[in-house]
């Protein structure tokens, strides 16, 4: 394999001093495998960089890095910096990073016209997107469900084209292949895509479509509420007819954030506009007299997603904040025990020496 059409570039070869480049194509826990120059090597995690992080951390290799191999053996030394990273926070109450993939150029939100399709959804992704910062496409699939369920296409696809104002929105069907030739236009040799959004939306099934092979298993979604299984449990790198580069990512459960509070004004600016009219400068667009965004004929559901996005993200920057203080409050504690106990050693030593005189 040639390294370039890998996606490998200047910003990587920069930062390569010595040892072996490849890329991570897939992993499971602590294996790897890496594309190479000289083709697939299966690799594990040793030494400093074992040490330095964990599985769980924002360090540790994920599917799209760039990481260094020792020339001796099969093992990864360290991960080159990243030009992008696709993150969220880690499920459950830990307030900790949960890098996603890695160098992506493209990200592909997927959703599927069918219940799955949730305007409030798709916001989220978009502030995740705008964080990662990846060139973002929207995906409706299921574009052959919309007779059957006498869904008005033109106006999902004018609504969704208002939540992402600039970016691409397709309407596509991964089961017939209508619309699935505008998406390797979209990107050229080299450069990285991924598919992401819930479980049963139809990523597998277009991956496999865009290869023109069964790659990746697939499942039919339940008639009660078009839930599907999670068909895909692990992120893989699959390189497409022409020359790009696709990853499916499992769909998620849980997608709590992890972005800068301005992210939300970033990815919500009609209400960013409406919101330097206010009478006020710190209004909260709730109840303060002369509010320009509670003025305007403005989709209720959309104002109240900002807001608990703004709180969801206000919140994760104050715990993040404590939590950097503790481990710094920690770290210093360790340092500065050994030196607290110098002075009693040193008082200890000089009662052995002085001895009181004998009395007797």
């Amino acid at each position: 394999m040639f390294l370039r059409q890998l996606g490998w570039n200047d910003f990587f070869a920069k930062q390569l001093l010595d040892g072996i480049p490849g890329r991570v194509a897939s992993s499971n826990r602590e294996h790897f495998l890496i594309w190479t120059e000289d083709g697939e090597v299966e690799a594990s995690v040793r030494g400093r960089l074992r040490h330095s992080s964990s599985e769980y951390s924002c360090e540790w290799p994920c599917v799209g890095d760039w990481v260094v191999l020792r020339e001796t053996a099969p093992v990864i030394d360290r991960v080159l910096d990243r030009k992008t990273k696709l993150s969220r926070k880690q499920p459950g109450k830990q307030m900790r990073e949960q890098v996603l993939a890695a160098n992506i150029d493209v990200l592909f939100i997927v959703s599927g016209l069918d219940r799955d399709y949730n305007p409030r959804r798709i916001e989220r992704y978009l502030v995740l997107a705008r964080e990662s910062g990846e060139r973002t496409v929207v995906l409706l699939n299921k574009a052959d469900l919309a007779e059957e369920l006498a869904l008005n296409l033109d106006r999902i696809l004018s609504e969704t084209g208002r939540l992402a104002p600039g970016d691409p929105v397709l309407a596509l069907s991964a089961l017939s292949g209508d619309g699935l030739l505008a998406l390797p236009a979209l990107l050229a040799p080299g450069e990285t895509a991924a598919l992401i959004g819930s479980s049963g939306v139809g990523k597998s099934t277009i991956l496999n479509r865009l290869l023109g092979q069964e790659r990746q298993r697939t499942h039919v979604v339940r008639a009660a509420d078009d839930r599907g299984r999670h068909t895909t449990t692990s992120r893989e790198l699959f390189v497409m007819p022409g020359g790009w580069l696709l990853m499916d990512l499992p769909g998620l459960r849980e997608l709590q954030l992890w972005a800068d509070p301005e992210q939300v004004d970033g990815s919500f600016g009609d209400i960013q506009e409406l919101a330097r009219h206010c009478r006020f400068r710190d209004c909260t667009h709730t109840s303060e007299p002369g509010c320009a965004v509670q003025s305007a004929e403005l989709d209720s559901g959309r104002l109240a997603n900002y807001r608990k996005l703004q709180r969801e993200l206000a919140y994760l920057d104050r715990k993040s904040d404590v939590r950097v203080e503790r481990e710094e409050h920690s770290r210093w504690k360790a340092i500065e025990r050994p030196c607290a106990a110098i002075p009693s050693a040193i008082r200890l030593e000089q009662s052995r020496r002085i001895r009181p005189k004998d009395q007797s």
